[in-house]
Order: C-alpha cells, then sequence, then structure tokens
C-alpha cells in the first residue's frame, strides 16, 4: 500500500457519501468500526448506526476536500489524519480535523476507526 492509494481510499468515501445512499458508504466501514461523526454528538458503533448518520449528512449534499493530510502505513493497517472541509448544497461549509484508521481485512481496505471534529473556530 502507498500514500496515494491511501489517499484514494478518502475519494472513494468521498464519492460513496454523494451518492445519497447510505450503505454505500457503510459498506466501507469494518463490521466493528467506529465512527465520531462530523455534525453529531452520537458515537456510530455498527454499520446500522453508521447508516442512520449518514442518512442525515447525505441529505445535506456533502463534498469533501483534504486540506491537508497525513498518511502513515503499518503492515495491516494505515491512518490518513489531517484537516478537511465539507461544502454543503446550501452553501455553508464546515471544516474538520479528522482521523480514518483503515485496516486490511479480506484483501480489502476497510475503515475500522473514523474521528471527525469541527474545529473550534
Amino acid at each position: 500500500m502507498t500514500r496515494h492509494e491511501i489517499l484514494a481510499l478518502f475519494q472513494q468515501w468521498n464519492n460513496a457519501i454523494q451518492t445519497g445512499e447510505p450503505k454505500q458508504a457503510a459498506a466501507l466501514y469494518a463490521k466493528n468500526a467506529v465512527l465520531l461523526p462530523t455534525i453529531s454528538n452520537t458515537v456510530c458503533q455498527n454499520h446500522q448506526d453508521i447508516e442512520t448518520y449518514f442518512a442525515i449528512f447525505m441529505a445535506r449534499k456533502p463534498i469533501g476536500k483534504i486540506d491537508m493530510a497525513d498518511v502513515r502505513i503499518f503492515d495491516q493497517l494505515a491512518t490518513n489524519t489531517g484537516v478537511y472541509t465539507f461544502s454543503f448544497k446550501d452553501g455553508t461549509c464546515v471544516k474538520a480535523r479528522f482521523t480514518f484508521i483503515y485496516q486490511l481485512i479480506d484483501n480489502r481496505w476497510l475503515i475500522s476507526h473514523h474521528h471527525s471534529s469541527q474545529m473550534p473556530e
């Protein structure tokens, strides 16, 4: 796995959240993944919770852009940590810190942990 391939996983995720189909986004997460979402106080600890969050998030028509990323690769794990900005259909934006932890499961890199928190500005 290379830095470029890890960054491509973000684009795959970003494309999935633009489909409006929560199941497509949830399919990128491991079965036991944890999502600490950007615009909710609820910790998502299973695919149903993740789908429920994304149904709400996707309704806002988000488009994500990485502003800064730090990629680290460790055997069966990889991390992508940094800052991204979401632009929404209504013209608003949210800048947030993020961490994606990817795990190689059955020859597929899946998100095992995703933390996203709005910048405290």
